[in-house]
C-alpha cells in the first residue's frame, strides 16, 4: 500500500476530474435541452427537476448493490464498469428526441453511475491510515476542478455548436476517465472467496454508530441543498437579464464560480480541520453556505450574483472534506468501504430530492424564495449539529 497509494491518488484525481467535467459539460444545461431540443414549454421547472432527480433516485436505490459487489470483487471493477457505462449513456442522449425517452435514459444513467464514489472508496481503503484525511481532501478538489471547466466548456459548446452536441463531448470525456481507471489504478489484494456483506446487516451496523448516522444525515441534507438550485440557476440567469441564447455561457460561468472557490479553499479547509477539528470546519462551512444563500436572495445583477456564488463556495468548500474525514474518524477500517457506500446512498437521495424539490418550489414560490429556504435550512443544520453533535 505504501508503494502505490500516491499513484492511485494522482490517477484517480485525474479520473474524477474528467468524470466531473463530463457531467458538468452537459447536465447543468438540461433545462435548455428540454426546452430547445425536446420541445418542453409547459411546466419546464418541474420537468427540469424530475429529469435531474430521477437519475439520483435510481443511483441511490442501486448503490448498496454496487457496494456489496465492490466488497466482494473490489472498487476498481466498479469504477471501470461505471465509466464505460456512463459513456454509452451520454452518447445515447445525443440521439434522443422525446422527453419521455430522455427520462428513461436518465434512469439508466443513475443505475449505472458510481465512478466518483467508487474512486473515493478505493482511496479510503487503499491509503495508509495516517494519510487518509489528506488524500480525501485532495480528492475533493478533483470534482471541484472538473466543475470549473465543465460548465465553461459546456456553455461554450452549447452556444457555438448546439446543446445536443455537448452530450457527445461528455461521452468522450468520461470514456477517458474510464481508461485512466483501467490502466492507471492498482487496488490491494482482494479476498474474492470472502462472503458478500448484506445490505441489511450493513444498515444495522451503521445504525448502531450514532456519529456515522449523523454524518449520513448531514450528507443527505447537504446534497439536497446543493441540488435544489441545480435546475434553477440557468433559469434564474435568464430572469435577471440574460436572453436564452446567451444563458448557457453565462450560467456556465456562474456554475464555475463555486468550483473555482472550492479548488482554492478545500485543501486549506483540510489543513484547518486537522488543527481545529473537522466538526468545527463542518459547522463553519454550513453556516457560511447558509449566509451565502441568503445574500443571493436580493441579487438582480449577473456580476453580483457570480461574486456571491464564489463567496458562498469559499465557505461551502469546507463541508465535503469534513464529512469524508469524519466518516474515516468514526468507522473502523474493515467497515470503511461499506460506510462510504452508505454515504453514497445518502448523497444520492439528497441529490434526487433536491432537483425535484427545487423544480416544484421554483415554479410555486419563485426562485428567489428557494435561496431563502435553502439558506435557512443550512444554518439550521449547522446549529443543530453544533448543539447536538459529537463534541
Amino acid at each position: 500500500m505504501e508503494s502505490y497509494w500516491k499513484r492511485n491518488l494522482v490517477m484517480l484525481w485525474i479520473g474524477v476530474f474528467f468524470c466531473s467535467m463530463a457531467y458538468t459539460i452537459s447536465v447543468p444545461f438540461l433545462p435548455i435541452f428540454l426546452n430547445t431540443e425536446l420541445g418542453v414549454t409547459k411546466g419546464l421547472e418541474a420537468w427540469s427537476g424530475i429529469t435531474f432527480g430521477v437519475s439520483f433516485l435510481a443511483s441511490a436505490l442501486i448503490a448498496p448493490f454496487w457496494g456489496s459487489l465492490a466488497d466482494k470483487y473490489g472498487r476498481k471493477p466498479m469504477l471501470i464498469r461505471s465509466g464505460f457505462s456512463l459513456s454509452v449513456m451520454y452518447f445515447a442522449t445525443f440521439f434522443v428526441h422525446d422527453p419521455y425517452i430522455f427520462l428513461i435514459v436518465r434512469i439508466f444513467q443513475g443505475l449505472l453511475a458510481g465512478f466518483v464514489p467508487a474512486s473515493i472508496a478505493l482511496i479510503a481503503t487503499n491509503t495508509p491510515e495516517k494519510e487518509v484525511g489528506y488524500a480525501l481532501s485532495v480528492m475533493s478538489t478533483a470534482s471541484a476542478a472538473g466543475s470549473v471547466l465543465g460548465p465553461l466548456i459546456g456553455g461554450l459548446v452549447s452556444h457555438l455548436i448546439g446543446n445536443r452536441e455537448s452530450f457527445l463531448l461528455s461521452g468522450i470525456v468520461v470514456l477517458v476517465a474510464a481508461f485512466i481507471g483501467l490502466v492507471g489504478v492498482k487496488e490491494g489484494h482482494f479476498n474474492r472467496s470472502a462472503a458478500r456483506s448484506g445490505v441489511w446487516s450493513d444498515l444495522k451496523s451503521a445504525a448502531h454508530n450514532r456519529q456515522l448516522m449523523g454524518v449520513l444525515g448531514i450528507t443527505m441534507l447537504v446534497a439536497t441543498s446543493v441540488m435544489i438550485l441545480e435546475p434553477l440557476i440557468t433559469l434564474y440567469v435568464i430572469q435577471i437579464g440574460n436572453n436564452a441564447s446567451n444563458a448557457s455561457l453565462s450560467s456556465g460561468i456562474i456554475f464555475s464560480a463555486v468550483g473555482v472557490a472550492t479548488v482554492i479553499m478545500a485543501p486549506r479547509w483540510g489543513r484547518i480541520g486537522q488543527r481545529i477539528s473537522y466538526t468545527q470546519t463542518l459547522f463553519i462551512g454550513l453556516i457560511g453556505g447558509g449566509i451565502g444563500n441568503l445574500l443571493q436572495l436580493g441579487t438582480h445583477h449577473l456580476l453580483g450574483f457570480g461574486i456571491l456564488r464564489f463567496s458562498y463556495g469559499l465557505f461551502f468548500a469546507a463541508v465535503y472534506p469534513a464529512l469524508s474525514s469524519l466518516i474515516v474518524k468514526y468507522t473502523e477500517p474493515d467497515f470503511r468501504g461499506r460506510a462510504f457506500s452508505l454515504n453514497q446512498s445518502a448523497n444520492q437521495m439528497g441529490m434526487m430530492a433536491g432537483p425535484v424539490l427545487g423544480g416544484f418550489l421554483g415554479g410555486w414560490v419563485g426562485i428567489p424564495m428557494v435561496f431563502l429556504i435553502n439558506g435557512l435550512a443550512l444554518i439550521g443544520v449547522g446549529v443543530g449539529y453544533k448543539w447536538r453533535g459529537p463534541k
